[in-house]
C-alpha cells in the first residue's frame, strides 16, 4: 500500500508542475518544458503555427529550426515524441550547452514554441606549459586545434591523446597531460585552453634479453632491430676519468666518501652515448624489430623460429628492459630444386642465375630476392623481362619436408612476350617533351625490357631536371592484346643558378662575382616571349655568363653555351666557351732609362675559345661518351715575374683533347651507387719539330711564345650504398694526372702544371689566369703541396723554378649520409680521409708516398646558388722544409669538384 502511495504523490507532482525537457552540459537530463494550457492526462494534437530561436550568438536560426526537425505545419502530439526527439537531434551535434523546447502559446488547435538554448563556449586561444619552445612548434603542427572552434569534451580528449602521441613518438612514454578550460577575458564567449604537460623522463631501453637462441647469439639479433636499441653505456678508466671530471667528490655530496668505482657506476647509470641512432621506445617500430627478428631467423634457415613470449618491464624510473623467450626449432637446408613450366630457358640456366645448390641453408628472402629482384645481380624475374615477357609469374612452393631438407618447386608462367603501346609523360610543366623523349629507352614498337625502364629512369635523374626519386614509370599492362603502355611522370625541380657573391681573393683583397646559369635553357624560345616560363627554358641547353672583378687589380669574363643534342637526332653535343681575363700587379715600380723614367705595373692577359664535339657510344654499353675539343689560350706577359719562367712576351697554346668516360651514377647531386671514369689526353702540336729555334740558348719568351706539352689525365670515382635504404653510402676514388714533353730540348712550359692542396677553387684570383690544373687535398693550405717548396732563403727544393708539378696522384674515402635529398635542397654530412702528392720530375715519383689528412664536413645544394661545402680537415704530415705538422685547417668550397 506505502508503494502505491508513494507512486500516486509522484505522478501527481510531476503533472501538477510546469514540464520541461532539458538537457545540460554535464550531462544531466531533465523533462521538457511544455507550457500553456495543456492537459497531459489527455494528450491533444496541434499544428505547429510558430518557431522561435533564442540564446543565439554565433549559430543561425534557421539552422537551428532545421536541426530540430520540426516545421511549421507540422501536426505534433503533446504529450508526445516530436518535443524530446527535436532536443535529441540539436544535442547530438554538439554545438550546445543547454537546449530547452517552451510552449510560448495556444491558440485553438495552433502552437507556438520557443527553442531556447545556450550556446557552447568556443576556442579562441591555447598555449602550453612545462615544455620548451622547439618542443612547442612541433606539437602545433599534430593538433587539430582551430579557433572559433567549439570546446566540447570530445576536443578536449583528443587534444590530451594527441599531445601523449607525439611524446610517446619522442620517448617519453610516461607523459602526463593535463588541460585547464579559462575564460577569454577579452571575449566573453571564447576559452583559452592551458594545456600543462609534464613530459617525465624519455623511456630508454636499457637491455634487450633474449632467452632460447642456442645459435645465433644475441648481438646478431640485436643487430636485425634497427629503431629498437638498447642505450649503450660508457666505458671509462680511472685516468680518463680523473682527466676529464676531476676528483670523485666533485659530483656527490658534500662528505661522502665515494671511490672510483662508485663515479663509474654513477656514470654507467647516468651518462650513456648515443651517436648514431636513438633507443626510445615506440610500440609500431618495436613490432616491426620483432618482425625483423624473426626474417633474421629465417634466413639463417631456421624456418619455423617464432618468438613465444616477450616483457616489457621497467628497470628505473627512466628506462625500460625486454626480455625475449625465442624457439628457434630445427636448421633446414635445400635439397631439390624443381622447376615446372619452363620452355624459354632450361633448368640449367635458371639453376645458374639462381645460384642456390643442394646442401645450402634454406633461406626464403634469399629466393625472393633471386626470383624477383637481386640488386646484387641478375634475378629469374629480370632473365625473363630483359626479353620482352612481362607477363611472366613464378610461385616457389615447398612441396616436400625430409628431416633437415626441404624441396622447393619453381612454378613458371612464362607468358607472352609484351610489346610497348603507348609511352606518355606527365608532370614536365617546363621542360619539353622531346628533350624527355630523346632520353627515353622505352619507344613504342619495341619488345619491352625490364633493363630499359631502370636505364631511363636513371637517364632522366642524371638530367638534373627533375626530383630523382618522382621520376616513376606507371606501367598498364593488357595481357589480351599482349602490349603495355608507359607513362612516365615526373615532377619538376629548378636547377638554374644565380651566383652574387664576394670574398677574400687573398692577395687580390675582395673580389665580387656576378654570375648566371641556365640548365635547361631554349635558344629557340628566346624571341617567343609568350612561352618563357618565365625565362626562355625547356629545351635542356646550358647557357652560363660570368664576371669576376676586383677593380682594376683583376677581372675575368666568361661564357659558354653546351647544345646536348646537336640536330635533335642523335645525342651528339656542341659547346663553345669564351673567356677573357686580366690581372694586374698591385703594386709598380719604376725603372729608369737613357732619357727617362718610367712607371712599370705588371701585367698579365688571357684570352681563351673552345669549341668541343662529344656523342653518346653504345659500345661497349651506353654509359660511354666520347668528347673532342680544340682550344686556343693567349697569353700576354707585361713586366710579369711570378713562376712562369720569363716575364714578358706572348704565349700560345693551341690544344687539341678528347676524353673518353663512362658514367653509371644514379643521381647528380647525392649518387648513391654506379661510378664515373674519364681518361682525357691533351695534346699540342709538336711546335719543337719545326721551330728554327735553339732551345738551349733562346730566351724563355721565344721557347715558350709557342707551348708544347701532352697531359694524361685519369679519374675514377665509385659509390658503393652501405644500407638498404641507400643513404648511408661510401665514396671511393682515385685521381692521377701525367705531363710530358715531345722533346728533351723543349721541355715542359709553364702551363697548365698540378697545383695540389687546399680547397681545390678555381676560376678565379691567381690560379685560373695561368691556366694551371688546381686540385684540392683537404688538410693542407691553398696550392701548398706544389713544388718547388720555398723557404725564407728562397728555393730550397731541387728541380725546376718554374710552380707547379708534372705528375700528381690522389686517393680518397668519403663517407656521406643525407639531412635531406628534397628537390628544394640536398643537404648531407660526410667524413672522409684523403692523400696525395706532387711532383715535378719523374725521377722523385713515389705513388705512395703521400702527405695524408681526415676531417669531416657538409654540403648544401640548392637550385638557386649550387653546391657549397665547409670542410673541417687535419694534415698529418709534415710538408718539404716545414717545422710542424700541416694541422688543423677549414676549407670553404663552390661547386662539383672533379678532382
Amino acid at each position: 500500500m506505502r508503494h502505491f502511495l508513494i507512486i500516486g504523490l509522484v505522478f501527481f507532482l510531476t503533472f501538477d508542475s510546469v514540464a520541461q525537457i532539458r538537457r545540460r552540459d554535464r550531462g544531466n537530463a531533465q523533462q521538457p518544458t511544455e507550457s500553456g494550457n495543456l492537459n497531459y492526462a489527455n494528450p491533444a494534437e496541434y499544428t505547429i503555427a510558430g518557431i522561435e530561436v533564442t540564446g543565439l550568438n554565433i549559430l543561425d536560426k534557421n539552422a537551428m529550426i532545421s536541426i530540430s526537425g520540426l516545421k511549421i505545419g507540422d501536426k505534433i502530439k503533446i504529450p508526445g515524441d516530436a518535443i524530446s526527439g527535436a532536443i535529441r537531434k540539436i544535442w547530438k551535434y554538439g554545438l550546445v550547452g543547454d537546449v530547452a523546447i517552451q510552449v510560448s502559446r495556444i491558440e485553438g488547435s495552433n502552437i507556438y514554441l520557443t527553442i531556447v538554448l545556450s550556446e557552447r563556449s568556443r576556442l579562441t586561444a591555447f598555449y602550453f606549459e612545462g615544455i620548451s619552445k622547439t618542443q612547442e612548434s612541433g606539437l602545433k603542427e599534430d593538433l587539430n586545434l582551430i579557433r572559433g572552434k567549439i570546446v566540447n569534451d570530445a576536443m578536449i580528449r583528443n587534444t590530451e591523446l594527441a599531445v601523449k602521441k607525439y611524446f610517446v613518438k619522442k620517448g617519453f612514454l610516461n607523459t602526463e597531460v593535463k588541460i585547464v578550460q579559462e575564460k577569454d577575458t577579452v571575449n566573453t564567449d571564447g576559452i583559452r585552453l592551458r594545456i600543462n604537460i609534464n613530459p617525465k623522463s624519455k623511456v630508454k631501453i636499457n637491455a634487450i634479453t633474449f632467452y632460447g637462441n642456442e645459435n645465433i647469439d644475441d648481438a646478431s639479433l640485436k643487430r636485425r632491430m634497427k629503431k629498437t636499441k638498447e642505450y649503450p653505456r660508457v666505458t671509462l678508466h680511472r685516468a680518463i676519468l680523473s682527466e676529464v671530471f676531476g676528483s670523485p667528490g666533485k659530483y656527490f655530496r658534500e662528505g661522502e666518501k665515494k671511490s672510483w668505482k662508485d663515479v663509474k657506476a654513477f656514470i654507467n647509470d647516468n651518462v650513456k652515448l648515443n651517436l648514431f641512432s636513438s633507443s626510445k621506445f615506440i610500440r609500431t617500430d618495436y613490432d616491426e624489430d620483432k618482425q625483423k627478428v624473426i626474417e633474421y631467423f629465417n634466413s639463417k634457415g631456421y624456418r619455423d623460429a617464432e618468438i613465444i613470449s616477450d616483457s616489457i618491464y621497467a628497470h628505473n624510473d627512466r628506462s625500460i628492459n625486454i626480455d625475449f623467450k625465442v624457439e628457434e626449432g630445427p636448421k633446414y637446408y635445400f635439397r631439390n630444386i624443381i622447376w615446372t613450366g619452363n620452355y624459354i630457358y632450361t633448368d640449367k640456366q635458371l639453376d645458374a642465375v639462381l645460384g642456390i645448390s643442394k646442401g645450402d641453408v634454406y633461406n626464403n628472402d634469399l629466393i625472393q630476392r633471386k626470383l624477383t629482384f637481386n640488386p646484387k645481380g641478375l634475378d629469374i624475374s629480370g632473365l625473363y623481362m630483359d626479353d620482352g615477357y612481362l607477363f611472366f609469374r613464378i610461385d616457389p612452393v615447398e612441396v616436400a619436408v625430409v628431416g633437415d631438407s626441404i624441396d622447393v618447386e619453381m612454378r613458371i608462367n612464362e607468358g607472352e612476350q609484351a610489346t610497348i603501346n603507348e609511352v606518355t609523360i606527365t608532370g614536365n610543366t617546363r621542360t619539353s617533351d622531346h628533350v624527355i623523349r630523346r632520353e627515353l629507352s622505352t619507344i613504342p614498337g619495341v619488345k619491352f625490357r625490364r633493363s630499359d625502364i631502370i636505364r631511363t629512369q636513371q637517364s632522366l635523374s642524371q638530367l638534373g631536371y627533375f626530383a630523382p626519386d618522382k621520376v616513376n614509370p606507371n606501367l598498364v599492362p593488357n595481357p589480351a592484346k599482349g602490349t603495355v603502355d608507359i607513362n612516365w611522370e615526373v615532377e619538376e625541380q629548378s636547377n638554374d643558378q644565380i651566383e652574387l657573391s664576394g670574398g677574400w681573393g687573398g692577395y687580390y683583397g675582395f673580389v665580387g662575382t656576378l654570375g648566371v646559369t641556365f640548365n635547361n635553357f631554349s635558344l629557340r624560345n628566346v624571341p617567343k616571349i609568350r612561352e618563357w616560363k618565365p625565362l626562355p627554358v625547356g629545351d635542356g641547353q646550358r647557357l652560363s655568363v660570368r664576371l669576376q672583378a676586383n677593380g682594376r687589380q683583376y677581372q675575368s669574363y666568361s661564357f659558354s653555351f653546351t647544345e646536348p643534342w646537336l640536330g635533335g637526332r642523335k645525342p651528339h653535343s656542341l659547346s663553345v666557351s669564351l673567356n677573357s681575363s686580366v690581372q694586374r700587379s698591385l703594386f709598380g715600380y719604376q725603372t729608369t732609362t737613357a732619357t727617362d723614367t718610367l712607371s712599370v705595373r705588371p701585367l698579365l692577359k688571357v684570352h681563351s675559345i673552345t669549341v668541343g664535339l662529344g656523342r653518346r657510344l653504345e659500345w661497349p654499353d651506353n654509359y660511354f661518351t666520347l668528347t673532342n675539343s680544340v682550344s686556343y689560350l693567349r697569353y700576354i706577359l707585361d713586366n710579369w715575374n711570378s713562376g712562369l719562367g720569363f716575364s714578358n712576351g706572348v704565349a700560345n697554346s693551341f690544344t687539341f683533347n678528347t676524353t673518353l668516360a663512362r658514367n653509371s651514377i644514379n643521381e647528380i647531386m647525392y649518387p648513391s651507387q654506379g661510378s664515373s671514369i674519364s681518361l682525357s689526353l691533351t695534346l699540342t702540336p709538336p711546335h719543337s719539330s719545326w721551330r728554327d729555334i735553339d732551345y738551349a740558348t733562346a730566351p724563355a719568351e721565344d721557347r715558350f711564345k709557342w707551348i708544347e706539352f701532352h697531359k694524361w689525365m685519369f679519374d675514377a670515382r665509385y659509390y658503393l650504398p652501405l644500407d638498404n635504404k641507400k643513404k648511408l653510402v661510401l665514396e671511393a676514388k682515385a685521381h692521377f694526372g701525367f705531363i710530358g714533353s715531345y722533346s728533351q730540348r723543349a721541355g715542359i712550359g709553364p702551363f697548365e702544371r698540378f697545383f695540389l692542396g687546399g680547397d681545390g677553387l678555381a676560376g678565379g684570383f691567381n690560379s685560373f689566369l695561368l691556366g694551371q690544373e688546381i686540385i684540392g687535398l683537404r688538410g693542407y693550405e691553398n696550392n701548398k703541396v706544389t713544388p718547388p717548396y720555398y723557404n725564407n732563403y728562397g728555393v730550397v727544393s731541387p728541380g725546376s723554378t718554374i710552380q707547379g708539378g708534372i705528375v700528381y696522384d690522389k686517393l680518397g674515402l668519403e663517407l656521406r649520409y643525407p639531412v635531406t635529398t628534397g628537390s628544394a635542397a640536398t643537404i648531407y654530412g660526410f667524413a672522409f680521409t684523403e692523400a696525395g702528392n706532387n711532383w715535378n720530375n719523374y725521377e722523385d715519383f713515389n705513388p705512395f708516398s703521400l702527405y695524408k689528412s681526415a676531417g669531416f664536413g657538409a654540403r648544401i645544394f640548392m637550385p638557386a646558388f649550387g653546391l657549397i661545402g665547409l670542410n673541417w680537415a687535419y694534415g698529418f704530415d709534415k710538408l718539404p722544409f716545414a717545422t710542424e705538422r700541416s694541422g688543423s685547417q677549414f676549407h670553404f668550397t663552390i661547386g662539383q669538384q672533379i678532382r
